[in-house]
């Protein structure tokens, strides 16, 4: 739904020659044309209006001085910097551009009737008046000559199967009698046509096509050839084939004029000869000849040159060129340039130029060259509020088809308005006023603009438009600012300037329009824009620069625009497509998507993948080339920010982006809506309600209490509901009336109520834009959930619950904790007393639509589990239950005693607690079923709570409980249970196997056990607690209940207890055990602790030269890494020194099949992955772990290395205590001297530094142990 606008003309008189232009060719590498005439060949630059080179072809003799002779063929060849031309005579002349030297390089005795060369240069083919053709290579080596007319099909001739004959096939509409029709004789060609043979090249060198009279019927007849100069198919006889023949670049169709009985058309053959859709040109059948056909490079357009057959009254005949372009299979007329009648001004030459495929060249006779830049445009109208309907308007010849996307999408090539003019559009704009931007204007090819309004699109008016040059398109850039005021564009006095028209009618001419003021700009303006928000008129030159236009002045003027800061604001490169808008409260200088596709925002490049864009309202929508839609709120961000969301992926939950077909483009964006109307590359629409745009208009509506509106939005559009609730949570619970009257509909409120849901949809699904503030949760400490049920409740109870009873009950449904028996009740209740208030509900109604949300079976046992029989008989009767299945269960717990019937039914439920309150109340003769209830569901705390301490049952219960508490390994806990219920013997058992030898002890003499028992129970509890390495508490029971003072002293030399040791020897004279045990055990001790701390400083020394290598393996990969790849190799950040990827390991490593069910099977993963063994994948952090390991070990030791050193001073072995003590030190220094080196800041995670001038061996180790775990989960997750 695109239209071709012209963005700039150039249009230079400077180029004069006798006689007139025969050929035109463009040079790729300059841009400059070259244009061959009767006499000679000049290279001219339209830019400059200069000749840059000429050369005679009179004088050197290829062409007789009479003015007689022809060009047939003009091609530039870059690779020789030369242009190639063929004269009629049959010369092949190479014009050399550096020398101006020509020279004949081959001629043809029969002469030339054409010369075309393949798209790569690299072959030539030459039409000789002998009626053959020569295939030559880029160096003129001939490689072929064939005749053009063959009597044979070719190579891809078709193959006849023999399916049957043709009088049995399938004619389609035309019927049987197709099969008897005669053929019809092939006419001869027109008599205008030249007769000589076309050739032309598919787009990638492979096929060419020729078209020749032929000789038996003197029709045209189309043949394709290979590279190789081998015949490959021939059309089938096709009756008014005409002289025109462009195969299009892309490769699959070859365009052709055809003149039928009544019409005229262009009509497209395959390459293998058989045509393939057509469409008709709109004039009737003798009114004009094609002269030619020409593809764009790019074969999106196709022009068609023109000349009428019949003269005017002047003589003259009329020229025009039109260009075609199709979509969605459907050809649209979208310009038409007219040339005048006078012949001087026709055009003899006309081509695309090689590299700019919406560029143009036109030569007239008179040597006048006109180059047009034309640029795709949508034509849609700019209204920003409701009353724009977004109509989009696309030329289609002298019809405007206009579809209003507001009320209907209708698929291209059909329109919901068909605006019918009596000439060829050439623009379409509409009324930039605020509330009528409906209306408008189109400029016709003959110099007229209609005006339609804005409700059917009647036309209101015409206006003639003066023009001061004869030429088609003398105006462009039509602006509609005001009733009657139109701006255009037109060509300057010099061609480097332009001027701007300010147009209003004239007084007492109402259907012309004069200019009421002229203004000139130092520059070629390629496009203008208005801002409906600001009025502002933007100007962008064709060198990048923009400029203002200030039109609403006495005396309008043209502006530089400037930002703030003063400086001017330029584009990089000139833009197609651009448009103004607000960004982030500073002026937007505006986004605009160019000929190499980019959007430019105040000189920065923001991204380079855009193929389309639209700014509606506060957004800007563009598609890009990875097929994705994005939709920015200008608003919100700066000219960082915007360039930061263009460059990022989005993420999971992206409300700015979607995805999107391959090469869709945004046609429109309706105002104030959500919906996006994209065009695919085939020609469909397709409407999406972008997330943006919907979200956007949501937070509106909601924040302007429009409920009803949201949650019909939300409904249609699969939003969660619970976005009414999060987006204002305390607005949203402050008019819960509102929101309930609004909706006024119990199946929406009950909809919105079995959505709502504990997560916030603003911080997962639906993030809030960054410049809104987060709103915090109105009650703290409760759930969503019912909060919003509890306030949906109370509201509609205060209103009318009889009418919203339905909603009541599903908010005790969906409340966190299902209300079911509240809910039941209030059915009874219902069913018991039924209100007689209009609309009400039954109660039949309210269960069936419980059961409904509910189901059956759990409504049914929540109902029995409210005793209630009648209820319970209400939902049992609505369920699918067979009444045999329910009925004797029912009348069985009819008869029981209410405790005992509520205990069955508690049971039955699987509501073993309230059973159990209910057995306890039974009374005696069921106590033993309750205590048996308590042992299998391990009730044991509840039933305590149940009966008197005091009592039996109490003292059986704590049995029971106790005898739990020692399966569960809980002895201690046991013990004082049953010594509480008084059984001092039981507990004393309990204790002893708890080794809780106080509690024990105090049992015993509370029994009280005798003095040897008491004394054998002492050694038994000692034995216990020297297992345990509880020394100090074994010696203590051996010398005060034991009474057995030697081996009370021999327990606190094994276990190093030096100073007690002592002091129970002087206490009980038995000095003897110093010398005996003591001093022996000392020595001891001694020797093992400096063996220890030798082999531990040993290790860390291992361990921390290992380290060192490996991390310096690591680092050189690292660097080897970034070496191979550049610095910004993407993957270098994952050689870092905590990482083992390429540390020459040749082990592999995976935890795919680890389990993590628990802490304990993750820790002991974590640890398998700590090998000390060489290579090993994580050896550095197995090294870290150890050395912390060896660190900790070392620093325990300090008491115990204290408690010994004494000792040995004490006894003078001062030598001894010496070593140990400098051995020690020794140990502690070593490692707090290579924390810094094995533990570096950048490890540290800014936890507190492990070493410092205050530091102790203790501070180490605890910032060591805070940081060990990290660190190794660290390493292994950058692994």
């Amino acid at each position: 739904m695109r239209n071709l606008k012209l963005l700039k003309s150039l249009r230079s008189s400077e180029l004069q020659g006798p006689g007139s232009p025969q050929c035109l060719a463009v040079r790729a590498d300059t841009g400059s044309l070259l244009v061959a005439s009767h006499y000679s060949i000049t290279e001219y630059d339209p830019r400059t209006g200069q000749v840059v080179s000429e050369a005679s072809l009179t004088a050197e003799g290829f062409l007789p001085e009479d003015g007689s002779g022809m060009v047939v063929g003009l091609q530039d060849l870059a690779e020789l910097e030369s242009a190639c031309l063929g004269t009629a005579g049959g010369d092949v002349v190479l014009f050399n551009f550096n020398t101006c030297q020509l020279e004949c390089v081959g001629s043809v005795d029969s002469g030339l009737t054409s010369m075309t060369w393949s798209p790569d240069e690299e072959l030539v083919v030459l039409t000789t008046g002998q009626e053959t053709i020569i295939m030559m290579t880029k160096d003129f080596e001939p490689i072929t000559e064939v005749g053009i007319h063959q009597d044979d099909f070719g190579e891809g001739k078709f193959i006849t199967v023999g399916w049957g004959k043709k009088e049995t096939q399938f004619h389609g509409s035309e019927g049987k009698q197709a099969a008897q029709r005669k053929t019809q004789e092939v006419q001869p060609a027109a008599a205008w046509d030249d007769r000589t043979p076309r050739v032309t090249w598919r787009g990638d060198g492979q096929l060419f096509a020729v078209s020749a009279v032929c000789l038996q019927t003197g029709a045209r007849k189309v043949r394709v050839w290979n590279r190789e100069g081998v015949l490959q198919a021939t059309s089938e006889p096709i009756n008014g084939l005409e002289q025109a023949l462009c195969w299009k670049p892309s490769g699959n169709l070859i365009a052709i004029t055809q003149r039928h009985p009544n019409k005229h058309s262009v009509v497209f053959m395959e390459k293998n000869g058989l045509l393939h859709g057509d469409f008709t040109l709109p004039f009737s059948k003798d009114q004009a000849k094609v002269k030619d056909l020409l593809w764009n490079s790019d074969s999106t357009v196709l022009a068609v040159w023109l000349e009428d057959m019949t003269a005017g009254e002047d003589e003259q005949v009329n020229t025009s060129i039109q260009l075609w372009v199709v979509g969605n299979y459907h050809w649209y007329l979208k310009q038409s340039l007219d040339f005048s009648r006078d012949s001087q001004k026709a055009p003899v030459c006309v081509c695309w130029d090689p590299e700019r495929p919406l560029r143009l060249h036109v030569v007239t006779r008179s040597w006048i060259s006109v180059t047009y830049d034309w640029g795709w445009t949508t034509g849609r109208s700019p209204g920003l509020d409701a009353t724009d309907n977004a109509n989009v308007a696309v030329i289609d010849g002298d019809k405007i088809l206009v579809t209003n996307f507001r009320q209907c999408v209708v698929p291209p090539p059909m329109c919901s308005f068909e605006l019918q003019l009596t000439s060829p559009v050439n623009q379409v704009t509409f009324l930039c006023q605020p509330q009528r931007t409906n209306q408008l204007a189109a400029l016709t090819s003959d110099g007229q603009i209609s005006v339609y309004s804005q409700g059917g699109f009647a036309c209101l008016c015409f206006f003639n438009v003066p023009s001061r040059i004869e030429q088609p398109l003398a105006l462009r850039h039509l602006l509609w600012l005001e009733d009657e005021l139109f701006v255009c564009v037109s060509s300057g006095l010099l061609p480097t300037s332009s001027t701007l028209l300010m147009l209003h009618p004239a007084h007492g001419a109402d259907d012309t329009l004069t200019v009421r003021s002229e203004i000139e700009v130092d520059g070629v303006v390629v496009s203008m824009i208005h801002c409906s928000q600001t009025g502002t008129v933007a100007l962008q030159l064709e060198d990048g620069r923009i400029r203002k236009l200030c039109w609403d002045r006495p005396e309008p003027s043209v502006e530089d625009w400037r930002d703030s800061s003063g400086c001017a604001i330029n584009f990089p490169v000139p833009c197609v497509q651009t448009a103004l808008g607000t960004l982030s409260i500073r002026s937007l200088r505006e986004r605009a998507a160019g000929k190499c596709v980019h959007l430019c925002l105040l000189l920065s490049q923001l991204a380079s993948n855009i193929s389309s864009f639209a700014v509606c309202n506060d957004f800007l929508l563009i598609t890009t080339h990875s097929h994705t839609c994005r939709c920015l709120q200008l608003s919100v961000l700066s000219v960082k920010g915007l360039q930061a969301a263009l460059a990022s992926d989005g993420g999971q939950n992206d409300e700015t982006l979607r995805r999107v077909e391959r090469g869709s483009r945004i046609v429109t964006v309706v105002p104030q809506d959500t919906r996006v109307i994209l065009q695919m590359p085939r020609g469909n629409l397709e409407t999406v309600h972008h997330r943006s745009l919907v979200l956007a208009q949501l937070r509106k509506w909601l924040d302007s209490l429009r409920f009803r509106d949201s949650f019909e939005c939300m409904r249609k559009l699969r939003i969660n509901l619970n976005l009414m609730y999060d987006h204002n949570p305390k607005v949203f619970l402050e008019n819960m009336e509102t929101f309930i009257t609004q909706l006024n509909s119990i199946s929406h409120i009950n909809l919105f109520l079995t959505e709502l849901k504990e997560e916030d949809t603003t911080g997962t699904m639906y993030p809030r834009p960054e410049c809104s503030p987060a709103q915090a949760q109105p009650v703290s400490g409760q759930k969503k959930v019912d909060v919003v049920c509890d306030a949906l409740r109370s509201a509609m109870e205060s209103m009318d619950p009889n009418k919203f009873f339905l909603s009541i009950l599903t908010t005790h449904v969906k409340k966190s904790v299902p209300e079911l028996e509240v809910a039941l009740q209030k059915v009874h209740e219902l069913r018991v007393n039924p209100p007689d208030a209009p609309g009400s509900v039954s109660a039949e109604e309210a269960l069936k639509y419980l059961l409904f949300l509910v189901n059956v079976n759990d409504l049914y046992e929540h109902s029995l589990g409210t005793y209630d029989f009648d209820l319970v008989l209400m939902v049992a009767e609505k369920s699918q239950k067979d009444p045999k299945e329910y009925l004797p269960f029912l009348n069985m717990l009819k008869n029981l005693e209410p405790n005992y019937q509520r205990y069955t039914i508690d049971k039955h439920l699987k509501r073993y607690r309230k059973a159990l309150h209910h057995l306890s109340k039974c009374g005696e003769e069921h106590f033993r079923e309750a205590l048996l209830l308590v042992k299998e569901q391990k009730l044991y705390s509840e039933a305590l709570r149940l009966y008197p301490t005091d009592g039996a049952h109490y003292k059986a219960l704590s049995c029971a409980y106790a005898e739990h508490l020692m399966e569960q390994q809980q002895a201690e806990q046991a013990g004082l249970l049953l010594w509480r219920c008084g059984e001092p013997a039981a507990a004393l058992q309990a204790f002893a196997s708890s080794s809780s030898w106080r509690n024990a002890i105090c049992a015993a003499q509370q029994i009280p056990l005798p003095p040897d028992q008491l004394a054998l129970l002492a050694r038994d509890l000692a034995e216990k607690l020297t297992e345990q390495r509880r020394f100090s508490e074994a010696a203590l029971l051996l010398d005060q209940y034991a009474k057995d003072c030697e081996e009370a002293i021999l327990a606190l030399v094994t276990g190093s207890v030096w100073e007690e040791a002592l002091r129970l020897i002087y206490m009980h004279n038995r000095q003897d055990i110093t010398e005996t045990n003591l001093k022996p055990a000392l020595l001891e001790a001694f020797s093992t602790q400096t063996a220890f701390l030798e082999a531990q400083v040993a290790t860390f020394t291992r361990h921390r030269t290992r380290l060192a290598v490996v991390r310096e393996q690591k680092e050189k990969a690292r660097l080897d890494m970034l070496d191979d790849d550049g610095p910004d190799c993407p993957d270098a950040e994952l050689y870092s020194e905590a990482s083992s990827v390429m540390s020459g390991s040749k082990y592999s490593h995976s935890n795919s099949r680890i389990s993590s069910r628990s802490s304990k099977n993750r820790r002991k993963a974590e640890r398998k992955k700590l090998s000390l063994k060489e290579g090993s994948p994580m050896e550095d952090r197995a090294l870290m772990y150890a050395l912390g390991e060896i660190l900790t070990t070392v620093d325990k030791m300090r008491e115990e290395v204290h408690s010994a050193l004494k000792a040995l001073v004490l006894f003078q072995f001062d030598k001894q205590a010496e070593k140990l003590q400098l051995a020690y030190d020794d140990a502690l220094q070593t490692m707090e001297a290579a924390v810094p080196e094995v533990w570096p800041e950048g490890l540290q995670n800014s936890q507190a530094p492990l070493t410092g001038p205050n530091s102790t061996a203790n501070s180490i180790m605890a910032s060591f142990q805070q940081q060990q775990r990290p660190a190794a989960s660290q390493g292994q997750h950058n692994v």
